[in-house]
């Protein structure tokens, strides 16, 4: 009788399985995963200050040195340690692609095939922002319309650091992730993919590479 209840309450729906494999980066940084579809993404933002082979990506909390950066980098939102554990840390696009990989083994930082794939599945970007982001407004700002976390993904608004002012924003409002793809039409700026507060949906925003971004890394 109350599985009865239950379903005509809430359908028995239940949480997405979250993977029992537990991930590290080169920090010793804990991260947990959750298969979508036919891949496989890491639920937390990446947070690790070091590339795979144990070398490390630079540290810039200079706004004016941020913006001038030609190499792989990485800030923390606001330069505040204490929002790592929550948002993970903020990315350029050089240390997004650098070759020896932020991610941990078996695992590759997001291409826009890979968000292609993901928002598709969700069935498009009208409705996949609000199926990734987490519930009710813990994080995020109100109103965080749409967001379900239907699949477990759990985004964040991690917020971003501009290319030119190396001002932060977006922290509570927005999330921006960073892909492996370069713009087609010009080589300065690449592909990102953002949610807000204010809508469900997914959206394709190209950006300088020196935008400071978010990242999530997928199963190879």
């Amino acid at each position: 009788m109350l599985c009865v209840v239950l379903f005509l309450q809430t359908g028995c729906k239940k949480d997405p399985p979250v993977t029992d494999t537990r991930l590290k980066d080169y920090d010793g940084n804990i991260y947990t995963s959750v298969v979508i579809g036919t891949q496989e993404w890491m639920v937390q933002n990446l947070k690790t200050t070091h590339y795979r082979n144990g070398s490390a990506v630079q540290a810039v909390t200079g706004s004016a040195e941020w913006k001038e950066l030609s190499a792989g980098a990485f800030c923390n939102y606001n330069n505040d340690g204490a929002l790592v554990s929550t948002y993970g840390r903020l990315y350029n696009w050089f240390a997004v692609t650098d070759p020896r990989n932020l991610c941990p083994a078996g695992w590759h930082v997001s291409s826009k095939a890979d968000w292609d794939t993901l928002m598709n599945y969700l069935g498009g970007y009208l409705f996949a922002g609000g199926k990734l982001k987490e519930k009710d407004t813990l994080h995020w700002t109100s109103p965080n319309n749409g967001a379900t976390n239907e699949k477990g993904f759990t985004a964040l608004p991690g917020g971003t650091r501009n290319y030119n002012s190396g001002q932060f924003l977006g922290l509570g409002t927005q999330g921006y992730f960073w892909t492996t793809d370069e713009q087609t039409s010009d080589p300065n700026r690449a592909h990102r993919y953002y949610l807000t507060n204010q809508n469900e949906s997914l959206s394709s925003d190209p950006g300088d590479k020196n935008f400071g971004c978010s990242v999530r890394c997928v199963k190879d």
